[in-house]
């Protein structure tokens, strides 16, 4: 009786110590279930699905989200400030993601009311005068048509009739959202002149506080410095970059099959039992991979460029070099960044010149990563066409000399 109490107690314990047996007979699945289906998106434009709760009444109307377009990586150097970590007063090197962010024109406001479905917007007001480029956006073929969009709504603003719309939004709406545009002819690289358009909630401040800061944009410009700032922990919306109909190795990760396989080995070795006489979901499938609609949460700002300002340039306290944020020979694919831009930590999906949608964090942030102040020491400016050895070309120009006779 002792000798197999022993064996018993013996095998508890081992079963408890027991980890995840041999991969023949068990592993964790490949591909997350949780993005299905892995279809193309149906827009370019990444879309806001929620706007961060308006908490506080007290606070000033602002805008919580704003549109940038992706001009490509490069990687800077800063001390880490983590008390009890080991990587304390000591410098790391990390990637960052320049986005270009020209500011953004105010056109219209948007009032809702809340419903047991969901919300119902009662009505829109638009600005009197609307740029050509937003114009654009309302026609198939800008060239053919008799550009008449808007000449009629204008009237309203003679007649007074806008006042009593805005008033309408003041007593019956709940929620408030402003209609901005991009100016894309300021992004030259872009070589598109139809303006992208989307709704930005406004939170703070009563709704007749919100709505009298919407009006008072109308067809003004709003900067990103007056939505975003340094430090600040923010939320990407984009459209991954596209890679077409792949298999299930590239697509879901799957283990190719031993060399000898008959009939091709990057595969999946079986697709499921006879019966049920149909194939599961859960099994990795060919097909779409890439342009999908993703959100990518908490990514800290490491700089807001203005400019005209200091921020604009690469120069940091520890390197005074006069230098542009544009590396040598423009970002990749894109160009030179003229306009303000964001540094924003690690990379964001899409490629090149992809619209990027910035909304601010729908959580207050608390955690260290959220509330660390980050200093910059150097920002590279390197080619990122090849091995950059050079940060500008006068560097270049004092070690190679004169290179043409």
């Amino acid at each position: 009786f002792f000798f197999s109490e022993c064996v018993w107690t013996h095998r508890r314990s081992s079963k408890k110590t027991l980890k995840m047996s041999h991969r023949k007979f068990e592993h964790p699945r490949l591909g997350h279930l949780g993005f299905l289906p892995k279809k193309r998106s149906q827009r370019q434009r990444g879309k806001c699905k929620k706007f961060p709760k308006d908490r506080d009444s007290t606070a000033e109307p602002h805008l919580t989200a704003f549109l940038g377009f992706k001009a490509g990586m490069t990687h800077i150097v800063r001390d880490v400030e983590k008390p009890g970590s080991k990587l304390h007063k000591k410098e790391t090197l990390e990637a960052v993601t320049i986005v270009e962010t020209p500011e953004m024109v105010v056109v219209g406001v948007v009032g809702y009311v809340k419903t047991p479905q969901g919300l119902r917007a009662l009505n829109t007001v638009w600005a009197e005068h609307l740029n050509d480029e937003i114009k654009r956006r309302f026609y198939k073929n800008w060239y053919k048509s008799k550009k008449k969009a808007f000449t009629k709504y204008t009237k309203k603003y003679a007649n007074g009739s806008v006042e009593k719309d805005l008033d309408d939004l003041r007593k019956n709406c709940e929620v408030i959202r402003v209609i901005a545009h991009t100016q894309v002819l300021k992004v030259k690289n872009l070589k598109q002149k139809k303006a992208h358009m989307m709704e930005i909630q406004v939170n703070g401040g009563s709704i007749a506080d919100k709505v009298d800061f919407a009006y008072k944009f109308f067809e003004k410009a709003v900067p990103v410095d007056a939505v975003f700032a340094k430090d600040e922990m923010i939320d990407c919306i984009s459209v991954t970059r596209g890679r077409g109909f792949e298999g299930v190795v590239t697509r879901w990760g799957v283990t190719r099959l031993p060399r000898k396989s008959h009939r091709g080995l990057r595969k999946v070795g079986c697709i499921g039992a006879w019966h049920p006489a149909r194939v599961g979901y859960t099994v990795a499938r060919p097909g779409q991979h890439g342009y999908h609609h993703r959100t990518e949460i908490n990514k800290k700002i490491y700089r807001v460029g203005k400019v005209g300002d200091a921020t604009h340039k690469a120069t940091t306290e520890h390197d005074a070099t006069e230098k542009d944020i544009t590396p040598m020979g423009g970002f990749g694919h894109y160009g030179i960044v003229k306009n303000d831009y964001l540094m924003i930590k690690g990379g964001i999906g899409g490629p090149r010149k992809r619209l990027i949608t910035l909304r601010r964090s729908l959580f207050p942030q608390t955690k260290r990563v959220a509330t660390e102040e980050i200093k910059l020491k150097f920002i590279d400016t390197s080619s990122k066409f090849g091995h950059g050895r050079f940060q500008t070309a006068e560097e270049k120009a004092k070690t190679f000399g004169r290179t043409k006779a």
